[in-house]
């Protein structure tokens, strides 16, 4: 349940970096959305206290503390450390090459929970490591892999155990923007959906975005030896995240990243007899914008009442280290 709750102390909240994901992409929408930031999800929950932010840019910094009425600032997390400060929730949302350096200071300032943005560093070694370190220091931490807090997702995922679409015979994605960066989305959702998945071949990288994470097809197999083909779009072109699921009783289409999802069901051919076809289908408004609201809502109850965060340290390696298994791979292409 989100909405202010009187009866329970807030939890104080630190967020470091001051940019899109950390509030910029809420500003100026209306405050009956639902929010995709950091700062918007914890603000409109009421159950959170924003009590500071950290961030190099003044201008941004001042501005950002001004929309959110953030009363303290610092230029560096490491200020923080120096002024004795305590925070319950820490959100990392600077750059991902900033991430290992402020997940470090982030622990010796001994939050209950951090929050960071994907991927947790650039090196799967680098996370191995602060992933278990947070874990013996008893510090909880969960990553944005936000479709592991999006609704539909979730029943999805309970209606393919349940077998409400019949058998599941393979799977299609597509992506771009890096395999790292995008492509961890992807792989953390299947890993959600249809578990381990190992890699057959890899396909001819192309560099549509970052330098250092090119943006890779690759095929892939579930361990029942589903087909899992993950393909390529340019980021140069425009942005897509796109899924579809084809089961014995049907296909299951997400379309823009899960704002939308198209359902497709078995019915008999009215044109051939004794054949079978998919009907028409229904598109329906998926519950992604949803996903940041339910994310903090998930931090709340796992702080207060030890329920399980639906996105873990853990369940982020795994993603990562397929991608590098990936980037590996096509190198030697």
């Amino acid at each position: 349940m989100t909405g202010a709750c009187f009866d329970m102390p807030q939890l104080s909240v630190l967020i470091v970096g001051c940019g899109n994901i950390a509030g910029a992409f809420d500003l100026g929408r209306p405050a009956s959305e639902l929010p995709y930031t950091h700062a918007g999800a914890f603000k409109r929950d009421g159950r959170f206290s924003l009590d500071a932010c950290v961030e190099p840019d003044e201008k941004r910094r001042l501005a950002f503390m001004d929309a959110w009425g953030i009363s303290t600032g610092f230029s560096s997390i490491d200020d923080v450390a120096d002024a004795g400060y305590h925070f319950d929730i820490i959100s990392i949302c600077s750059p991902t090459p900033c991430h290992a350096h402020d997940l470090e200071t982030a622990l010796s300032l001994k939050p209950k929970l951090i929050f960071c943005e994907k991927p947790v560093t650039t090196s799967v070694l680098e996370t191995e490591r602060l992933v278990e370190k947070c874990r013996k220091s008893n510090i909880l931490l969960t990553v944005n892999y936000s479709r592991r807090f999006d609704p539909y997702i979730v029943k999805l995922k309970a209606d393919i155990e349940a077998g409400r679409w019949g058998q599941l015979r393979s799977v299609v994605g597509i992506y771009n923007k890096g395999i790292l960066n995008n492509g961890s989305h992807m792989l953390d959702l299947l890993h959600l959906l249809v578990g381990q998945i190992k890699i057959v071949k890899v396909g001819q990288p192309i560099q549509d975005f970052f330098p250092d994470d090119p943006t890779v097809p690759v095929w892939l197999e579930t361990s029942q030896g589903i087909p899992v083909h993950i393909v390529s779009g340019h980021a140069g072109d425009f942005a897509i995240f796109e899924l579809q699921l084809v089961f014995s009783l049907g296909v299951l289409t997400m379309e823009d990243g899960g704002m939308f999802w198209r359902e497709r069901r078995t019915i008999n051919s009215t044109t051939f007899k004794g054949y079978r076809m998919l009907d028409e289908g229904i598109r329906r408004a998926g519950e992604y914008p949803a996903a940041m609201s339910k994310a903090v809502d998930n931090i709340y109850r796992s702080i207060t009442q030890g329920a399980t965060l639906a996105s873990t340290g853990e369940s982020s390696l795994a993603a990562q280290k397929l991608c590098e298994q990936v980037k590996e791979f096509s190198i030697t292409l």
